[in-house]
């Protein structure tokens, strides 16, 4: 199964499409930093870098899903939930690049907020649109934890399915099995530079973290969100004024500071997985991200749904 990612971002739904068997054809992204990150990390990947605006479909007719990440500041409680009316409101993009590839599934994520009563008619829109190409449409909420990452993240997803795979489809139920603490998580990181808190941190750090907040390119930096946010992330053990460039060192005393490696960590990217930027760019696309573990847990379901439809063909065929 192939498919074409639009608003990429760093790679968090590109990782959970890959491990669900999608093979991307091509990620569409404007953030040069991003860009660089996608390509840095799978070199054979076609990163297309550029508006969305811009984009021409039409080449991917036929392509099994389209998928991405359209931005979340028109629907986020963080901002002025502008919806319709913002200019970074890319969802009427995303459904142009439906209607031009004719893909078997659809699948977008966004913020919470986009479920808020406010935005009932901007969704009832964006359904009929779909709809009227012949899709089914739903809509769904998740927290990350619920599929094992360390963090209280909300995040909806959108899915709009051909008849024939819709039939076939049901939205992943979350694991029974519950994510690791913070201090579980990133006790390995803490004490790389050999820092004698780290036992004492571990045992603090004993709940999943708040919400990471990326912050916009025209607000927010290297920190982890707003006053209550770094409350939260105080209540933890760690700083959230800022992020450090390395972990505390061994006479280190006070509230450590994440790295962006540790705020990776608690996103579900793999170690491995590198970011391109300084601190600030870096931290951007993390805090960003559509965990890859939620990603992975929603795109497998559709992955089956489109493989029992076709098996379903074959066998109206054969018979």
């Amino acid at each position: 199964m192939d498919s074409l990612e639009l608003c990429a971002g760093a790679g968090g739904q590109a990782l959970g499409l890959e491990r669900s068997g999608f093979e991307h054809r091509t990620l569409v992204e404007i953030d040069a930093h991003a860009c660089a990150t996608l390509r840095l990390n799978r070199p054979l990947w076609n990163v297309v870098e550029g508006d969305l605006t811009t984009f021409n479909a039409s080449g991917f007719r036929g392509i099994d899903l389209v998928a991405g990440g359209v931005p979340c500041p028109p629907f986020s409680k963080a901002g002025k939930q502008m919806g319709a009316d913002d200019e970074r409101d890319l969802f009427p993009q995303a459904i142009r690049v439906v209607d031009e590839t004719r893909p078997q599934a659809v699948m977008l994520e966004n913020v919470r907020g986009l479920l808020d009563a406010v935005f009932v008619d901007y969704r009832q829109k964006i359904a009929r649109q779909l709809q009227a190409l012949g899709y089914w449409t739903d809509w769904h909420l998740f927290n990350a934890a619920d599929f094992g990452v360390c963090q209280l993240r909300p995040r909806v997803v959108f899915v709009a399915l051909r008849q024939d795979v819709a039939q076939h489809f049901r939205w992943p139920a979350p694991s029974l099995k519950l994510p690791p603490t913070i201090g579980e998580l990133l006790g390995d990181l803490m004490e790389e530079q050999g820092w004698r808190g780290t036992q004492a941190w571990k045992e603090r750090a004993n709940d999943i973290a708040p919400t990471l907040v990326g912050g916009s390119k025209k607000h927010g930096g290297p920190d982890l969100g707003p006053t209550r946010a770094r409350q939260a992330w105080a209540a933890l053990g760690v700083d959230g004024r800022g992020l450090a460039d390395a972990p505390p060192a061994a006479d280190f005393v006070g509230m450590p500071r994440l790295t962006v490696r540790m705020c990776a960590r608690v996103q579900g990217f793999p170690d491995d997985w590198q970011f391109v930027g300084k601190k600030t760019p870096s931290y951007r696309q993390v805090g960003n991200a559509f965990p890859p573990p939620v990603a992975h847990a929603v795109s497998q379901q559709i992955a089956h749904a489109i493989e029992a439809a076709a098996s379903a063909r074959i066998q109206l065929k054969a018979a």
